[in-house]
């Protein structure tokens, strides 16, 4: 009898889980889709600069040790 309370238990906490996510994703204030394409196509270009500086840097590093060694 204990072990059927106890499964219960578990089962009422799993629904409860599951209707506070279930809220929780409706308080989301989800960005229009022309906001979020704009900052997502800034990140792309930001994470693009960044790679060709550092490869850049990486380039110019390698060309000194080089030329040092």
């Amino acid at each position: 009898m204990a072990e059927n309370t106890k499964d219960v238990a578990e089962q009422k906490k799993k629904v409860s889980h599951w209707k506070n996510l279930k809220a929780e994703f409706k308080k989301i204030i989800w960005p229009e889709k022309n906001k979020a394409l704009k900052q997502s196509a800034a990140v792309i270009c930001v994470s693009v600069c960044l790679g060709v500086m550092i490869a850049l840097i990486d380039t110019v590093v390698k060309f000194c040790l080089g030329f040092i060694l």
